[in-house]
């Protein structure tokens, strides 16, 4: 790492010294950077999402090879600028598609592939997102607005969207969905419930609860990284409650500005007739994605670490379990947020694009599947994912 840009002092100079990066390459804003002659082979963007677009065009054209967070951005058309300006100058892009490179997935593509489930007829796939980690990004925090981040389909389903796409091994034709903001709505608040937790007389009893939730993260060091980091710099009781008190996280999930779904479910055919369905709920724990692949001489139950396979033809019911080192068993989604590293590093080492798993259209096709389900949830009706 030879440069950071950030326009939080207090982070960018946190990073830039655990990096060792050089005084003079510490910036508050990624346009100073870009302004200098390329001094490196590539850039890793993960400023907000709706500020993606205008780096990784950028840093494209001056030949850096770019690592970008999902979603590439918050609209189709900014996606799809991305793509083209990646494209028109040749440079390796690797989207954080992180489920792609897990030895889970690893076994799900071997099992299919190997053709021990027949012919794939459908898919099942759930997103269980958690109460709380719901409340936390997409109600209080930075994904709460769809004109600001998009779609919760998009922010936080684009990934199994895309892992939808590499099992099946086929475009999406079309999409089907329903759903909306069910919940966290002023309609569902509590009689008696003040506009922040700190200061409300139902407090206690609320599923949702602020002080409940953060305090709660104080001396346990991965919830301090996350998802407290994100609320306070400050880890003390009295950081966290002043935080609480003046800051977004602070708030009544029944008094915020968020309008994104909190349930959905969505359809999707794929080229061939095969068919898969997703739920995202925000009504869950936080837990693994749970998997149903169904075939014609199998079936396929996984979770994101254990499998079970039961053969029509024998009757038999094979277990495997996915869980070998350290690494595969943290909370790095399942040891793919290194796995999409390391491809990227040897991607650019090589100078071999096939290394990412995940092409740039190939990318592009699972945004856009977001895209046209939320188009078919907001009109009732099917869309056409290339439309």
């Amino acid at each position: 790492m030879v440069a950071v840009a950030d326009p939080r002092t207090a982070r960018r100079e946190a990073l830039a010294d655990r990096l060792g990066v050089a005084a003079d390459r510490r910036f508050d804003d990624w346009r100073e950077l870009a302004a200098l002659p390329p001094f490196a082979d590539a850039v890793i963007i993960t400023t907000p999402d709706y500020e993606h677009v205008g780096p990784a065009c950028r840093f494209a054209e001056l030949g850096y090879h770019v690592l970008l967070e999902k979603p590439i951005a918050p609209t189709r058309a900014g996606c799809i600028q991305v793509i083209d300006a990646v494209e028109k100058a040749g440079v390796i892009l690797a989207i954080c598609h992180v489920m792609r490179y897990t030895a889970y997935t690893d076994k799900v593509r071997q099992i299919v592939a190997g053709g021990r489930l027949g012919q794939v007829v459908g898919v099942d796939q759930l997103e269980p997102i958690g109460w709380w980690h719901f409340a936390h990004s997409y109600v209080r925090g930075n994904w709460r607005r769809s004109d600001h981040a998009g779609p919760s389909i998009l922010t936080k389903c684009c990934h199994d969207l895309d892992w939808l796409r590499y099992i099946v091994g086929r475009p999406a034709v079309a999409v089907s969905s329903r759903g909306g903001l069910h919940h966290f709505t002023a309609a569902n608040r509590p009689a008696g419930a003040a506009d922040r937790c700190l200061d409300c007389a139902v407090e206690p009893d609320c599923p949702y609860s602020a002080p409940r939730l953060y305090l709660g993260c104080l001396g346990d060091p991965a919830l301090e990284r996350w998802p407290l980091s994100v609320v306070t710099t400050d880890l003390t009781e009295p950081g966290v409650r002043q935080a609480l008190r003046d800051g977004p996280y602070g708030r009544c999930v029944y008094a915020s500005d968020n309008d994104v779904a909190d349930h959905q479910v969505v359809t999707i055919e794929f080229e061939g007739g095969v068919t898969a369905t997703l739920t995202m709920s925000a009504f869950t724990p936080l837990d693994r994605r749970r998997t149903r692949i169904m075939g014609t001489r199998g079936f396929l139950d996984g979770d994101g670490q254990r499998l079970t396979l039961t053969d029509f033809v024998t009757g038999e019911v094979e277990s495997f379990d996915l869980v070998h080192t350290e690494v595969d068993a943290g909370d790095g989604h399942g040891g793919g947020d290194y796995g999409v590293m390391s491809a990227f590093l040897d991607a650019v080492s090589a100078g071999d694009r096939s290394l990412v798993r995940s092409g740039p259209r190939e990318s592009l096709e699972s945004h856009l599947m977001a895209f046209a389900a939320e188009r078919s949830r907001m009109t009732g009706a099917p869309v056409r994912v290339w439309d």
